[in-house]
């Protein structure tokens, strides 16, 4: 088949990654692409919100399915447009879509599904917020309702940080639009764990575990930017806390969303917080996480685009996913001065290193080891025949093995060989599992 890819990231690359490797699929067409991307799919000069135009290139190419990366074209209408147009299109409709673009919507469903989530109220008048937050104690979170690029979120353990947080958003319009309503919620203990599913509008197939890393430093210090790290599975959080969130939370929703006339397909990306025995949804997104994506697509194994067909088509009751039960680990390498203020067009070089070319004596481990390793681009740019850098985020190392500990040194020794002035990446990835795979004498996972 033709498949279209929408966006320009390290989860698009990724995604077009897998799907070149699809036994369906014979030619890929990525807008805008990237790179990486243009290395194995046609580039299509469409930005990811110019729904008319991408209509037009879909019928002209005959493309059989898109598949949408970012969530902006999702909040758009997309997935309505091409619908209506008649063409197959991975991904949620506009309204589906407020599960990640609104958060009160989100939370309401979450109550009307007995999903379980932190307690909370939504505001559309600061004075109310104002009131809500002096009649309760200790801590809390502010949170804009909209879309605010992962920044709208005010963890606050002081009264008055919630009020500046409800006037920032409210009153001086911190985070635009999206902040003109905000949700006020209680604050959860424990650890965080991101969860995938696959979803045609009934049904719903697990794609696994993954853990992210936000902060911009190691320790989880600093600002927090759109990811640093990934890794899946999360060995802490196996099979048996999986069917508990399909059962207690994915299942749920699709029925809410369902009984809504607003049937969801798509991928949900469920954001938990995880303490003992007691799960709570954090958050939805309706894309791929980045980079979680770039470890999960590493690990999925057999025809990513006849799954993702099944989906839209309403017909994943007939189908199976297989994973890798190896672990995937992604390094982001990002640009000095990310999340603040960075420079672009520097030139990234020895890339080539990784890409067929490793060390003798690395690659040699990594081939003994059962290790493979692959640089997906999610910044770059092509200036004068030179890679540059183009992003906050320039490259995700991406590195999978039979042991995570494997995983982890292999994506750092790539990561070393890439250079480019001003890199920075962190140096942690996987801490947790592996501090608690150490206590353990876990050596085997």
């Amino acid at each position: 088949m033709k498949v279209l890819v929408i966006g320009k990231g390290g989860r698009e690359h990724s995604i077009v990654w897998r799907l070149h490797e699809s036994e369906s699929v014979w030619k890929i067409f990525c807008a805008t692409g990237n790179p990486g991307i243009n290395q194995i799919a046609e580039p299509v000069a469409i930005a990811p919100t110019d729904i008319p135009a991408l209509i037009e290139f879909a019928r002209s190419k005959s493309v059989d399915l898109t598949v949408v990366g970012p969530e902006d074209p999702l909040a758009a209408g997309i997935v309505d447009e091409f619908t209506r147009a008649g063409l197959k299109i991975f991904g949620p409709t506009a309204q589906a879509s407020q599960l990640e673009t609104s958060k009160s919507f989100a939370k309401t469903v979450m109550r009307e599904a007995g999903v379980p989530t932190a307690e909370f109220e939504s505001f559309d008048d600061a004075d109310a917020a104002r009131r809500y937050v002096q009649s309760r104690k200790g801590s809390m979170v502010v949170k804009a309702d909209g879309l605010a690029l992962g920044k709208g979120v005010v963890v606050c353990h002081e009264q008055s940080a919630a009020l500046g947080a409800i006037a920032d958003a409210m009153e001086r319009g911190r985070f635009g639009i999206a902040g003109k309503r905000v949700v006020i919620e209680e604050f959860l203990t424990g650890e965080e764990l991101s969860f995938f599913a696959l979803c045609d509008g009934e049904n719903a197939i697990a794609l696994g575990t993954a853990q992210d890393h936000k902060a911009i430093f190691d320790g989880d210090r600093g600002p927090n930017t759109g990811g640093m790290g990934a890794y899946s599975p999360v060995p802490q959080f196996g099979v048996e806390i999986e069917a508990r969130i399909m059962a207690e939370v994915v299942r749920p929703t699709l029925a809410a969303m369902n009984a809504r006339g607003t049937p969801y397909r798509g991928v949900l990306f469920v954001g938990l917080m995880i303490d003992g025995e007691k799960i709570n949804v954090i958050e939805f997104n309706v894309r791929f996480g980045d980079p979680e994506c770039e470890a999960l697509m590493m690990r999925f194994d057999g025809d990513l685009a006849e799954t993702l067909l099944a989906a839209a088509e309403g017909n994943l009751a007939k189908a199976s996913i297989r994973l890798s039960p190896r672990s995937a680990v992604a390094v982001v390498m990002s640009s000095g001065g990310y999340p603040g203020e960075y420079a672009k067009g520097i030139e990234i070089t020895d890339l080539e290193r990784i890409e067929g070319n490793a060390p003798s004596e690395i690659k040699t481990k990594w081939a003994l080891n059962k290790i493979r390793v692959k640089v997906f681009h999610a910044g770059t740019a092509m200036r004068e025949g030179r890679l540059v850098t183009d992003g906050g985020r320039v490259l995700t190392v991406t590195a999978m093995a039979p042991k995570l500990a494997a995983a982890v040194d292999a994506a750092y020794q790539a990561a070393e060989m890439i250079e480019f002035k001003g890199r920075h990446f962190r140096r942690d990835i996987a801490h947790r599992a592996l501090a608690r795979i150490s206590a353990s004498g876990r050596a085997s996972v």
